[in-house]
């Protein structure tokens, strides 16, 4: 399988498939192919797997798109303006990833649906209780909103991040949530209450584009009628 990304405002990954060669998405990702590719469409994994991808911001059905020629080609676009980061998984433990942020991968890739291990990270972290675990070999595509930057943490090294601004990070890094100090920052700095806290080792995702407080300052334009 070999890929390529083109576009820069809203990017897609084309994908060379050869004979027997597949790739799977969630309903609706996919935005070109040939013929000579053809779609199966499950929950792949079951039920189970079905619903907790709903819950993670994926879709309930999945579609797994398999070549019957050499040299088709089949691209997944972003759904809003950004980048496509691609991640090979072979040989590491994983990573996990905020919901909606898988795009697509070769099939020997899982996905399913992780809690925060901690309460007060779902509950005041911003992106919820769920998180996608992305594991097992091959190549795995997230979509980032706006940049992607991609910081390799030293062993105990940490970094603050706004919850919004995370997209992934290695499974050998910590993650929590912790309260912004002080009364006038909490109130007046604009930042909200709580922090996501990574600790390394390990590679961690960021994105430059937080999307929810992007669509929320357009829907505060918007006039009422």
């Amino acid at each position: 399988m070999n890929y390529k990304l083109i576009g820069e405002t809203v990017p897609a990954v084309e994908v060379n498939l050869n004979k027997g060669e597949s790739m799977y998405t969630q309903s609706g990702a996919m935005s070109w192919k040939t013929p000579g590719i053809k779609m199966e469409t499950n929950t792949k994994g079951g039920i189970m797997k079905g619903i907790g991808r709903m819950f993670s911001g994926d879709s309930f059905f999945m579609n797994t798109y398999t070549a019957e020629q050499d040299n088709q080609t089949i691209a997944f676009a972003a759904s809003v303006p950004g980048a496509i980061l691609p991640y090979d998984l072979t040989g590491t433990p994983g990573i996990i990833a905020q919901k909606g942020a898988f795009l697509c991968a070769e099939p020997n890739v899982d996905l399913k649906v992780t809690l925060t291990k901690k309460f007060s990270s779902g509950l005041f972290g911003g992106e919820g209780f769920i998180l996608q675990d992305i594991t097992g070999s091959g190549n795995v595509f997230l979509e980032v909103d706006g940049d992607s930057v991609v910081k390799e943490l030293a062993v105990g090294e940490t970094i603050q991040v706004d919850t919004g601004n995370v997209v992934a990070f290695e499974k050998t890094v910590q993650y929590e949530v912790e309260t912004v100090k002080g009364f006038g920052n909490i109130f007046f700095g604009g930042e909200g209450l709580f922090l996501t806290k990574l600790t390394g080792p390990g590679k961690v995702v960021l994105q430059t584009l937080n999307f929810q407080d992007f669509a929320g300052r357009i829907i505060a334009l918007v006039p009422n009628k």
